[in-house]
């Protein structure tokens, strides 16, 4: 039986597939972005060479994971940070609340952090009755108008600075004719208030660095830093798959994450936390606990095929490159990760039975796997998710049916040859109602292969 997500997916994606307005604004913001991409790459003499050795450094580390894990984890508690091991959204959120409860916490300043939308950090405190303010621009947006990020690196993609205009009027009381310096000076103005009164600052990472025990997050904004550093206590929320061996790898890194995410050089502020304020320092929170979440990530570290997925480093390139996202969005795909990264590793940490249909939402054209800067194989991976969705038993019976049909048809040449091409039509395009509801009818040539080989010999 199809999973209601899937009901759900084809609906969405239906719709917006088909709103013109949707269309235009997302291609206008990707088309931003494809400009700039090209001028960014100009920083790498040897571009497939950089990307080439980004994957060897990722493969390391995930390879060896568990040892650099350990390893983050002795670095960072000699300076005072502690470290909580999650193995999935709910022990996440538990700590979460724990310390909140320690801490006496009313308010939290949080930073840009996609592991925070994947637990539903947001919905768990608003039930604690903490109040969590998002402090990118971005997020801040998406949050006034109760919705979840659209894309990995740009929030509110979809939106347009008139339909920012208009919410920033309906929630904050502002003109609506305001320019959008002038929307992000009273998004800053009331963001900064908010600093100075949270008892505690949330962060994602970027990367996480085994030899220093250290967290790297790199922004535009300044937002993650002043959570970090304003309030008392830091929290970090990081999946274990951010992990760099190394911080000399930094160098390598984060040039790629801008250039590939923004298409910028190096992005404005890059950071690197160790721990704590220590003794003898002025500034920084006087805690800081380090989540270091699975959530199935380990379920994809297990399956040597798919592995790789986790050497993404979120910088949102396939998203911006794939022809289906390009169409319906990121909402349309109801998961925390959207797009081809998300149509392969959601199935993993969220289920097979429910996710499968994400690895279907693609063309195979191979643009996520030519644009990803540390060269995964996503495409190969869409298919490899279906081919275990099947061996998991997640196909129908017609569906079944219909291959075992066509594949005894295809090994016999005399079988192919039967009947005339009106009735294969028929007969095929009856059984694969699913694939004809979206495209146009299979059509059966009206001379078999055999008889025009036939007919060039006489001639």
């Amino acid at each position: 039986m199809q999973s209601i997500y899937a009901d759900s997916f084809l609906l969405k994606s239906t719709e917006k597939a088909h709103d013109l307005e949707h269309r235009r604004k997302i291609n206008f913001n990707i088309g931003k972005y494809n400009a700039v991409v090209p001028k960014g790459k100009e920083q790498f003499t040897d571009l497939m060479r950089v990307r080439e050795l980004a994957k060897n450094r990722k493969w390391d580390a995930i390879e060896h994971l568990d040892l650099y894990l350990t390893q983050f984890e002795e670095q960072i508690t000699k300076r005072g940070a502690k470290v909580l091991w999650a193995e999935d959204s709910e022990q996440a959120l538990n700590y979460i609340g724990e310390i909140c409860a320690e801490k006496n916490c009313k308010t939290i300043v949080k930073s840009k952090s996609m592991v925070t939308e994947e637990i539903h950090l947001n919905n768990y405190l608003e039930s604690k009755g903490i109040e969590s303010v998002e402090t990118d621009l971005g997020e801040y947006i998406q949050q006034l108008d109760g919705e979840a990020p659209y894309h990995i690196v740009t929030p509110a993609m979809h939106k347009s600075k008139e339909d920012v205009a208009k919410l920033f009027a309906e929630k904050l009381g502002t003109d609506i004719n305001l320019t959008p310096e002038e929307l992000t000076l009273v998004a800053r103005k009331n963001l900064r208030e908010k600093y100075t009164q949270a008892e505690i600052g949330i962060t994602g990472a970027n990367f996480i660095l085994s030899d220093i025990g250290g967290i790297a997050v790199t922004e535009n904004e300044g937002n993650a830093r002043l959570s970090a550093a304003m309030p008392n206590t830091h929290i970090v929320i990081v999946g274990i798959e951010k992990m760099l061996p190394s911080i000399n790898d930094l160098g390598l890194f984060w040039p790629l994450l801008s250039t590939f995410g923004t298409g910028q050089q190096i992005t404005v502020y890059n950071s690197i936390i160790t721990g704590p304020r220590q003794e003898g320092e002025t500034d920084g929170p006087t805690d800081m606990y380090v989540i270091l979440l699975d959530n199935g990530r380990t379920n994809l570290l297990a399956n040597t095929k798919s592995r790789e997925a986790l050497y993404c480093i979120r910088c949102g390139a396939c998203l911006n490159a794939c022809p289906i996202y390009k169409n319906i969005g990121g909402h349309a795909y109801e998961t925390t990760y959207s797009g081809p990264i998300g149509s392969v590793i959601t199935p993993h940490l969220r289920g097979m039975h429910d996710y499968k249909h994400l690895s279907f939402a693609s063309s195979l054209c191979g643009n996520c796997t030519e644009v990803c800067p540390v060269r995964i194989n996503l495409h190969e991976l869409l298919l490899e998710n279906r081919r275990e969705s099947v061996v998991e038993g997640e196909s129908d019976f017609s569906e079944k049916f219909a291959w075992k049909l066509w594949k005894q048809a295809s090994l016999n040449r005399r079988l192919m040859n039967q009947g005339t091409a009106p009735i294969k039509n028929w007969v095929v395009n009856k059984m694969l109602k699913g694939w004809s509801a979206q495209r146009a009818p299979i059509q059966f040539p009206k001379k078999t292969f055999n008889q025009l080989y036939k007919e060039g010999k006489k001639k």
